[in-house]
């Protein structure tokens, strides 16, 4: 390989700047760019708002599309021969990772991206988001440059061996229904995993099918091979769309506002105590008094005595001459 003084005498570097991003790309991709346009339009921010000859605008926006493209298929591939025998899932996990937002942004902060970035906005030092679109972008310009290997050997010799761990990335798992617990517990959102579907593969592997439900709201579903790697999918993708989707946090406030609403209207009118004391209200007394009773004497006894049998004796005695004429007298001077 040239060395650094040779290389740029053999191809008369007019700039000092220019000399300057040479090298720095060769410390950060291992070799030395072939067309230099390309690596400056990749670290060019659509702030800078600068346009080619053709009046279109000059951005890193078409070269981060294809370095996203290029990124799922190269480390796809790792990931698919690094661990071999593991399941789709797991892969498709691993390979999201390592092609995160986050780890692509912290990825151009250790290489020493930010500094190159060429933005009309402040300092790009600690803005992850455009760091993460700026390493994209020169995946891009070194498949154009250079082609797919290339980008395969950057991929495995500089970041996977020198800065990424990949074992590391791949077993550390990030606990998203504790996460989405811990957001409800705190905000005072009801919330709960609804179980969809339970199936078998034709190997006889259990599939689960769960979903996240708040305050009735239905969230997002996750599949997996067991009941935690389901519920754990449903939640990631429930935390990511509480993020982006600002309605449909209102709508999971909106019925807990339903809700405790509900709770804390009475359920029913309480009873009056002094109603309950009284019996009239649960006993039919007839028009017509049954018998004259004195104030003590209770309803069951009044009616009892409608079929008292104490008048009936078990033998009758009969009455003498004498008693009949003295009771026809009697009755007789009770009627004057």
């Amino acid at each position: 390989m040239l060395n650094n003084s040779n290389f740029f005498d053999r191809i008369r570097l007019p700039f000092r700047k220019e000399k300057e991003l040479y090298s720095s790309l060769y410390q950060i991709l291992g070799f030395y760019p072939r067309n230099i346009k390309i690596y400056k339009q990749a670290l060019m921010h659509k702030s800078v708002k600068q346009r080619n000859e053709k009046g279109r605008p000059l951005n890193n926006e078409r070269l981060e599309f294809l370095g996203d493209a290029i990124l799922d298929a190269v480390v796809g591939d790792i990931v698919f021969r690094h661990f071999e025998g593991k399941r789709e899932g797991f892969l498709t996990n691993t390979r999201s990772k390592l092609v995160s937002r986050n780890t692509l942004g912290k990825l151009a902060q250790e290489m020493g991206i930010p500094q190159l970035i060429k933005s009309a906005g402040p300092s790009t030092s600690h803005n992850s988001y455009m760091n993460g679109n700026a390493f994209e972008a020169l995946v891009g310009a070194i498949y154009l440059d250079r082609g797919y290997d290339a980008c395969m050997r950057f991929m495995e010799k500089r970041i996977l061996k020198q800065v990424i761990n990949i074992d590391k990335v791949a077993y550390k798992e990030v606990n998203f229904k504790s996460k989405l617990l811990e957001w409800s517990q705190k905000n005072k959102v009801k919330m709960e995993f609804k179980e969809l579907s339970q199936s078998t593969e034709d190997n006889n592997s259990p599939v689960f099918t769960y979903q996240v439900i708040l305050e009735g709201v239905e969230g997002c579903t996750g599949k997996g091979y067991s009941k935690k790697e389901s519920q754990q999918l449903a939640s990631k993708e429930t935390l990511q769309r509480l993020r982006r989707e600002p309605q449909f946090i209102d709508m999971i406030f909106a019925a807990k506002s339903e809700r405790t609403k509900m709770e804390e209207e009475p359920v029913m009118v309480a009873p009056d105590l002094e109603k309950l004391q009284q019996p009239d209200d649960f006993i039919e007394v007839s028009e017509e008094p049954i018998a004259k009773t004195s104030p003590l004497t209770t309803v069951s006894e009044s009616l009892s005595d409608e079929f008292s049998l104490d008048d009936i004796t078990a033998v009758a005695r009969e009455k003498t001459r004498e008693e009949i004429i003295a009771e026809a007298e009697e009755a007789a001077f009770a009627e004057l």
